[in-house]
């Protein structure tokens, strides 16, 4: 039997999908170690190894594709635990990082500082250098003065260095020459040229980009090389790919050299499992997916049955955190999570998160040490999850230790525990409501039109009183749920992107110019196809793109283009009415006969994985539905009531669950408030129709 195993390290667990030759999806999920991934990866192998009547090594022996997303790269930059990175720029522009893009929370107080940048002052240094933006040096590198400066990081205690130049875009030779003498210099130390990595006509954004890879690079590095070596160690024999944050997946070694695609690389995973599961219920093709974990709640999108990207990911409030300024999934996430935790704000407001208990110590119920309530501790309270079946029945909860944690804020509350505790699952429902409004409403997305995709261990505890107010009448629960960006990576393709500038317009295309910006492109591209094509891929395609906007417009759009090369009036006519159906979607507005500017240019290859079936469904006819056991659970109200308990492997294709009741996974729990239904599918999933009151 030949498996492919799929892993993603979450904030608080982590989760593994395994799926054999048949398509059977097995699930493990194991606490978060955070010294080392592969002691996390290992406990929840031994889960399924258990379930295949395997062991960790046999497993490892036998698997062909092993997949790896992480939030390590993403929570470094947002807790500011990366490696101490030098910054060179252009002598004259050292505030770069600083000013950003300008914008700041509150436009009109202008005692509103700018926040301190993601490379401090004390460590941006200037080098006499301008080439001009034609690509002309006007004043040449002193390389002196670089020598000098680069002597001196050994004792600044410097482990990466980013490189942006003012006008490297348009000729990167500068940047490369102080490359040359970083590694005659500071041989072995890392760095990043902002050419190489994201070449851009926005400064700040190349800036960020370069900043942001060169600090992961030590610290990803290490991680990866780490984990690379203890799966050798215990048995796996083939290549390492890893997640990235355009829903896609590379070979490790690549990603080691940009860390970079790794930031939001495992909810960028999401989608990808929400579009294959909903495509295999022949549902709607415009999608919202949630995907609730122990620290986070992440909202993304489907739409036309493209899983929708952003170029403007910021990390960190808008307009002060610090933007990607690469394409990625586009991903909203909030801290509202199981370990998520409740507290009463100076106005007697109940609130909860954005901290998190996370998995050390975790939830008070977790009984490792948590003493604050979380999320998860009020779903123990009121009788959503089993103290003695949490994970498939793998880890004792501590029910009076929720209790404890919870009536500190029931005292201030002046409630009961149980109240306080459905007080607390109504304020975590309500954030991921907002958060839901903010991707789609704030867009002109009625989410009502869309299938709702529930998805990650703490996702089916409310969902259904989120979709009944946001209008859904269709929820979609996969039996995989708890481990949601783990499933998708098991879908995903090798994707590899990169991009050029060339600045023109369609009332006066350069075609030389862009073609030779595209010819570029596709020879990286190329280059890439090459080694895969080594590796035993061969389904590969392409796809380019466009920033562009009108004349006299600030932000640019990204457009999809039909050709790697423009050769005739015909191409920038369909490029011009790309962008105008984009425009029109977007801002519900075209300007017909207005110029198009096109800024950078970008080409996407995608291999072909030969992802596997979906788990297929229990066919054998019957209906039946036989609950587990029953248990008090409070849904408001008076008192609780005695609801009924099912364990999903028990219900057949076809059976009806009516609430209030309770579905048990191994790695999640479906909530069915009062009137709510849920339908398995022919597929074998959860499909949901909330109660119009909707409840809590």
């Amino acid at each position: 039997m030949t498996y492919r195993i799929s892993v993603d390290t979450g904030g608080t667990f982590t989760d593994v999908v395994v799926t054999d030759e048949t398509g059977r999806f097995t699930v493990g999920k194991a606490l978060t170690d955070k010294k080392r991934a592969f002691a996390s990866i290992s406990a929840a192998l031994e889960v399924v190894s258990d379930e295949l009547n395997s062991s960790v090594k046999d497993l490892l022996r036998d698997t062909s594709v092993f997949i790896y997303g992480t939030t390590r790269a993403t929570n470094g930059i947002v807790e500011r635990k990366t490696a101490r990175t030098a910054f060179i720029s252009t002598e004259g522009f050292p505030d770069t990082l600083l000013l950003k893009e300008g914008g700041k929370s509150e436009t009109h107080n202008l005692r509103m500082e700018y926040p301190e940048p993601y490379i401090p002052r004390s460590l941006t240094f200037e080098v006499p250098e301008r080439i001009s933006a034609e690509g002309g040096v006007e004043t040449s590198l002193d390389e002196m003065k670089v020598t000098s400066l680069l002597k001196t990081f050994p004792e600044k205690g410097i482990e990466a260095i980013a490189v942006c130049l003012l006008w490297s875009v348009a000729n990167p030779a500068h940047e490369r020459l102080i490359a040359a003498l970083i590694e005659k210099i500071l041989p072995g130390i890392p760095y990043t040229l902002s050419s190489e990595i994201n070449p851009i006509l926005r400064e700040y954004r190349r800036a960020s980009s370069t900043a942001i890879d060169a600090s992961l690079k030590p610290l990803m590095q290490e991680y990866l090389l780490t984990l690379e070596k203890d799966l050798i160690n215990a048995g796996y024999k083939n290549d390492v790919l890893v997640s990235t944050s355009f829903g896609g997946v590379m070979h490790l070694q690549d990603v080691v050299e940009k860390p970079i695609f790794l930031v939001k690389s495992g909810p960028a995973m999401a989608p990808i499992a929400g579009l294959a599961y909903t495509s295999a219920e022949q549902l709607s093709d415009d999608v919202i997916v949630c995907d609730a974990g122990g620290t986070t709640f992440d909202v993304s999108l489907v739409r036309d049955g493209q899983v929708e990207f952003t170029r403007d990911t910021w990390l960190g409030p808008q307009w002060t955190g610090d933007n990607l300024g690469m394409a990625s999934v586009a991903v909203h996430s909030i801290g509202a999570g199981g370990g998520s935790i409740a507290w009463v704000d100076s106005g007697g407001l109940l609130q909860v998160g954005p901290q998190s208990a996370g998995s050390e110590p975790g939830p008070a119920s977790y009984n490792l040490g948590g003493t604050q309530p979380t999320v998860t501790d009020a779903a123990v309270v009121l009788g959503y999850i089993d103290p003695a079946h949490f994970l498939g029945g793998r880890m004792q909860l501590n029910e009076k230790a929720a209790i404890t944690s919870i009536k500190p804020l029931a005292e201030i509350l002046q409630q009961n525990v149980q109240q306080t505790a459905f007080a607390i699952m109504a304020v975590a429902n309500e954030n991921m409501i907002q958060a839901i409004k903010e991707l789609t409403v704030n867009e002109g997305i009625n989410p009502a039109d869309s299938t709702l995709v529930a998805g990650g261990g703490a996702g089916g505890l409310g969902i259904a009183p989120i979709a009944a107010e946001l209008g859904c009448t269709t929820v979609l629960i996969p039996r995989t749920a708890g481990a949601l960006s783990a499933s998708g990576m098991q879908f995903s393709d090798i994707i590899t992107e990169t991009g050029a500038s060339k600045l023109t317009a369609t009332d006066m295309f350069d075609y030389e110019g862009v073609n030779e910006a595209l010819g570029k492109i596709n020879q990286t591209l190329d280059e890439f196809a090459e080694r895969l094509r080594l590796r035993g891929f061969d389904k590969i395609k392409k796809r380019y793109f466009v920033e562009a906007r009108y004349r006299f417009q600030v932000w640019e759009l990204e457009v999809e283009i039909e050709t790697g090369h423009f050769s005739s009036e015909n191409d920038v006519t369909a490029l011009v009415d790309a962008f105008h159906k984009m425009h029109d979607r977007v801002f519900a507005i075209t300007d017909i006969g207005q110029t198009v500017e096109c800024l950078n240019w970008r080409g996407r290859l995608i291999a072909d994985v030969n992802a596997p079936s979906l788990e297929p469904g229990k066919t054998d006819g019957s209906e039946t539905v036989n609950e587990d056991r029953r248990r008090p659970a409070y849904f408001g109200g008076e008192s609780p009531v005695e609801t009924p308990i099912f364990l999903g492997q028990n219900l057949n294709t076809g059976a009806l669950v009516k609430g209030p009741a309770i579905i048990e996974e191994p790695t999640s729990t479906l909530v069915i408030n009062p009137g709510s239904t849920v339908k398995v599918s022919a597929g074998g999933r959860y499909i949901l129709t909330p109660s119009e009151q909707g409840l809590i």
